[in-house]
């Protein structure tokens, strides 16, 4: 990337996270990939989770690695399909993870929400917030139409 009249290389890694039910990863891989390298990032590590569900905690540890790696400058940019891919636990879980990477050196950049390369930290966090709280509310749903089916089952 250029910044003035010097370049500067930015490394990124890449996390993806399915769905148990509902999505696998070769899809966000293949996508997010091709942003990295549109943008020019050079893609230093990928965190990968298939079918983990962020409600067990499963992906946990891969977190804990991906800020630890962030903290040693192994890369500079987290790149996401969207938000609720590292957590679906509400605002405070999602903020703190938002914070967190950011504080480490890498903040999160998202394909689906634009809105997180906003240069404005403030601005990121009320929409982070936001965006926090739909992916609770939509996670909440999906769980109500799951018990609802099964109960129809019964």
């Amino acid at each position: 990337m250029a910044y003035g009249n010097r370049l500067v290389y930015v490394k990124a890694a890449i996390w993806a996270r399915g769905s148990i039910d509902d999505q696998d990863t070769g899809s966000q891989l293949a996508e997010l990939r091709a942003s990295a390298d549109r943008r020019g990032l050079d893609v230093a590590c990928e965190y990968v989770l298939d079918g983990a569900c962020a409600w067990k905690g499963q992906h946990r540890d891969h977190l804990t690695q991906a800020l630890a790696d962030a903290r040693t400058g192994s890369y500079d940019v987290l790149l996401v399909w969207a938000p609720d891919r590292l957590s679906r636990e509400g605002v405070e879980a999602t903020l703190g993870l938002l914070r967190r990477f950011y504080a480490a050196g890498a903040p999160v950049w998202s394909l689906r929400e634009p809105w997180t390369e906003t240069a404005d930290p403030l601005m990121a966090e009320l929409l982070g917030a936001l965006y926090a709280w739909m992916a609770r509310a939509e996670s909440a749903r999906r769980s109500e139409r799951v018990w609802a089916g099964l109960a129809r089952r019964s």
